[in-house]
């Protein structure tokens, strides 16, 4: 809902509009030091039409049939940081999700000039194959520039398997984002205005009134 408001009131001075398969391209243009990449997602669609300075490109390779297909150039999403929140690191930067799911914490990392981590829990660099597999060590060393740990650091949101999304505060954030000035001042009042372990204090205090 804030954003909905900032977006309607005109208060964010830009906003770029791209599918998962562009803004996905595009964190691997910018990882691969590209200035472009092309892809086949966004044509035929209006991101295209409402953003005319994304251009397409014609392959220089010819398909089966003979035909130089037109793709979209995907421009570079060059970062100057990533901040990411995994479940496991070691103080070094190396770091693994043990969920399903890595989403684009990878490619962030490699799209930036730094990345710092968040994670559940710093663990030797040993321990962090003892409950994931190999494969599944996300970011090394040379990727990150520093590292924290901050246990239920990605709430309200889900960091399978170490917990999944609180529900009952997203409705509650949302409620009073969506609603009247003063609710949101409350919300802001409890949850945001102190430091990392206000946030969770109040959080865990929250919880417990959802229970009783």
């Amino acid at each position: 809902p804030n954003f909905q408001r900032a977006r309607q009131e005109g208060t964010i001075p830009e906003v770029v509009e791209l599918d998962e398969g562009m803004f996905q391209t595009g964190l691997y243009a910018a990882a691969q030091r590209l200035p472009f990449l092309p892809t086949r997602a966004g044509l035929g669609s209006d991101v295209l039409v409402n953003q005319p300075w994304i251009t397409t490109v014609t392959s220089p390779y010819p398909d089966a049939d003979g035909v130089f297909e037109e793709l979209t150039a995907v421009p570079a999403l060059n970062l100057d940081v990533a901040l990411v929140h995994l479940n496991r690191a070691d103080k070094h930067g190396n770091a693994t999700y043990l969920g399903p799911d890595p989403y684009f914490d990878d490619l962030f990392a490699m799209a930036a000039e730094r990345t710092f981590v968040s994670c559940e829990q710093i663990v030797d660099t040993a321990g962090l194959t003892v409950d994931t597999p190999v494969q599944r060590l996300l970011l090394n060393r040379m990727m990150v520039s520093g590292v924290v740990e901050t246990p239920n650091g990605a709430h309200f949101t889900t960091c399978t398997p170490d917990y999944e999304r609180d529900e009952r505060f997203q409705r509650a954030y949302a409620k009073a984002a969506g609603g009247s000035d003063e609710d949101w001042a409350a919300f802001s009042a409890r949850f945001l205005e102190g430091d990392e372990a206000a946030y969770q204090a109040a959080v865990a205090a929250f919880g417990e009134e959802q229970q009783a």
